[in-house]
């Protein structure tokens, strides 16, 4: 591909974006940046988890994204008593043809909301593995592919909260961001009462893009160029996760795919044809933090994973400012 033909794409991946980020602002107040790095998620093909308080906008983030992006929508509310197949789909027995029919589950659909993950069982959870990993549903044997575009977006309450299971590595690792919505400014909560006092704009909130749209811009992300220096230095930042004293396991070649995928999203959302630095270190804590396994020791006495990464963004030498690296075709 050209550098021509690719700044026009991102041109046009750029401006997609702005659309999408605008629209969603008509529902959420204040939440630009964790919105640009969810939509720089979805850019990148992957899942996002949201873990934050309730009654932060965790949901409505969900929501607005759909609609905006003119995908599918279904929303699962995840309670101990809910099981896989209730997800994914059953077969059912048609005594009028003698043969099993398979009856698809709410999990096929564009965006799937998974709601308070953590409060369903462990098996139930796993039962989103394959699909958030392969892009399909496996049941009695018989393999479905789900359509593309499909997004999992989770949510879930700070773990110390009773009643709820704590996700496992594996789970946590198919998420390519954890983020967090977080409370609004005073300033920003005026508002929010003010637009909100009648009727909720998610209800009447339309698409300004197409699931082809979607598939498009994920395509022309894919081509935004990273330096060899760049890879090195995400390589390097995993590396650093796996060997800090304070964590006992660190990120793994699928947290640095996920590194330079979402740097890669993030530059086409500011419409460059090429990663910069910058983009990997605000890619860096929703990418990895959720990916490190503290030491009893760090637990205990209340480090957080974000404050290791943090750390390792520290320590990492930065490598120099490679404006070539994207100027070549």
């Amino acid at each position: 591909m050209t550098n021509g033909r690719r700044t026009g794409e991102l041109a046009g991946v750029q401006a997609y974006a702005g659309r999408v980020l605008e629209n969603v602002a008509r529902v959420l107040v204040g939440k630009e940046d964790v919105t640009r790095l969810a939509l720089a998620g979805i850019l990148a093909g992957g899942h996002l988890l949201l873990e934050d308080a309730p009654g932060t906008g965790k949901t409505m983030l969900a929501r607005a994204l759909a609609a905006s992006l003119g995908l599918g929508f279904r929303r699962v509310q995840f309670t101990p008593d809910l099981l896989p197949s209730d997800v994914t789909g059953v077969s059912v027995y048609r005594p009028a043809t003698g043969e099993f029919e398979f009856v698809p589950g709410p999990i096929f659909t564009g965006l799937l909301l998974a709601d308070e993950i953590n409060r369903a069982t462990p098996k139930t959870q796993s039962a989103l593995l394959e699909a958030m990993g392969e892009g399909q549903v496996t049941e009695s044997g018989v393999t479905h592919v789900l359509p593309p575009p499909f997004v999992v977006v989770a949510t879930q309450n700070p773990i110390e909260h009773e009643g709820t299971y704590r996700l496992p590595e594996a789970q946590l690792d198919r998420f390519l961001l954890r983020l967090s919505v977080g409370y609004p400014t005073p300033e920003e909560e005026v508002r929010m009462l003010a637009r909100l006092q009648g009727s909720h704009p998610i209800d009447t909130l339309g698409a300004v893009a197409t699931p082809d749209d979607l598939l498009a811009a994920r395509a022309a992300v894919r081509e935004v160029r990273v330096s060899d220096d760049l890879r090195r230095y995400i390589a390097a930042l995993s590396a650093r996760t796996r060997a800090h004293p304070q964590v006992a396991l660190g990120g793994g070649p699928r947290a640095s795919l996920a590194l330079q995928g979402v740097a890669q999203a993030l530059a086409a959302l500011a419409g460059r044809t090429f990663v910069l630095p910058d983009d990997v270190k605000a890619a860096a804590p929703g990418v990895l933090a959720h990916r490190l396994s503290l030491r009893i020791e760090a637990r205990l006495a209340g480090t957080r994973p974000e404050e290791i990464v943090a750390d390792v963004l520290r320590h990492e030498p930065v490598p120099a400012e490679p404006l070539s690296a994207g100027a070549a075709p």
